[in-house]
């Protein structure tokens, strides 16, 4: 009888202390609750989850109206004459969208539409990839050097270091070699007019060949790349906020924030706080 005992309480410990599992979402995951999904976001880009308050990724519609000046047009644009008491409204003729937008391959304009989706995409996609560098330059800078990222350009100006290691050019050489190599990338980049192709050119970049398919991992993991470029672009601007109001780097900014906590944790983040 005490055995039993033993065992049945031995089992309600082992099931209070086992993994709960959740049901997996199998509705419209969205940004918002309770928020429909835009009509031009149907959810095929990874990482699209409905946000477009501003309407900026909406597909332009042309409206055809008739000229009220000819008398045979029945329908024309609303009048806008100030001296009349009474200006009509006109009438539509009928409507028509904009061509779909294309890749052009040229280096300044690349795109057939400015304010269109997959240029959009394509533009968040490269930020997010430059501030996850960034964010990743910043962080791992100033804790093997000690010098803030705002500081960085005033050291650089008594010579140029990397991680403390001297290097044999001036601070012009280079951003001459800056401009030269990721100018070069993106003209070379901006020759392609496969929409797919500019965002996730694959080869080289994928050596791995992890994401170079269309299976649903790959997806995931293009979902996944999105997410944290997203993330890492809001990291950065609080970077700039707080080197802005503070001007202190990333890792000063937080030994400030946790010496309210704990004075020795702060100058184990960063000792000259």
């Amino acid at each position: 009888m005490a055995a039993t005992k033993i065992v049945k309480k031995a089992q309600k410990i082992a099931k209070s202390a086992a993994p709960r599992t959740y049901k997996k979402f199998d509705g419209d995951a969205l940004w918002l609750p309770n928020t429909e999904r835009p009509a031009w976001l149907d959810g095929s880009l990874p990482g699209d989850r409905g946000f477009d308050p501003l309407e900026l990724a909406k597909p332009t519609e042309y409206y055809q109206a008739c000229d009220r000046t000819n008398p045979l047009d029945k329908v024309g644009l609303d009048q806008s004459d100030i001296n009349k008491a009474v200006n009509k409204a006109g009438n539509i003729v009928g409507k028509f969208n904009a061509p779909k937008v294309e890749a052009t391959g040229a280096a300044l304009s690349p795109y057939s539409e400015v304010f269109g989706l997959q240029r959009f995409r394509e533009t968040e996609l490269i930020h997010g990839r430059w501030a996850m560098l960034a964010a990743l330059g910043v962080i791992i800078g100033e804790a093997s050097t000690g010098v803030s990222w705002v500081d960085a350009g005033k050291v650089e100006l008594d010579g140029a270091q990397y991680l403390g290691f001297s290097l044999p050019f001036s601070i012009s050489q280079l951003i001459w070699i800056e401009v030269l190599l990721v100018g070069g990338a993106e003209i070379y980049r901006n020759r392609s007019t496969d929409l797919q192709e500019r965002i996730y050119p694959g080869g080289a970049f994928d050596p791995l060949g992890l994401a170079s398919d269309d299976s649903p991992r790959t997806f995931k993991l293009r979902e996944a790349e999105i997410k944290h470029g997203r993330l890492a672009m809001v990291a950065f601007l609080g970077f700039a906020v707080q080197a802005g109001f503070q001007g202190q780097g990333a890792l000063g900014s937080l030994a400030k924030f946790a010496s309210t906590f704990s004075t020795e944790l702060a100058e184990k983040i960063d000792p000259t706080v």
